[in-house]
């Protein structure tokens, strides 16, 4: 098979086994609700997925050493920005200015 063919057949995978995964909880559930600690653990999963994205792009480590570079800065000042209880949208800017003004100098 060529390079491209098997390329194919991983997304068609991936694709088959996301759409039976998807499918399979309103089929197993039937239409039933969740406990209520179900939903309220549901519910925390995309933030702590999110964070532990950015934390795993911002601080990327060679064996045992942890290194920042410029993206921490930002992530600091978009973190301040949210925890002052600031606009997403002001953290995001806050964030590239922080970023861009680290990677000027």
């Amino acid at each position: 098979m060529t390079r491209l063919a098997d390329t194919t057949l991983v997304v068609l995978v991936v694709i088959a086994t996301t759409a039976l995964i998807r499918a399979s909880g309103p089929v197993v559930l039937g239409g039933r609700a969740l406990p209520e600690r179900v939903n309220a653990v549901i519910v925390l999963i995309a933030p702590a997925l999110l964070a532990a994205l950015v934390m795993t792009e911002t601080f990327r480590g060679e064996g045992s050493e942890l290194m920042a570079d410029e993206r921490a800065l930002g992530v600091a000042g978009a973190g301040t920005v949210i925890a002052l209880r600031g606009p997403l949208l002001l953290a995001l800017a806050v964030a590239m200015a922080l970023t861009a003004g680290a990677r000027a100098i």
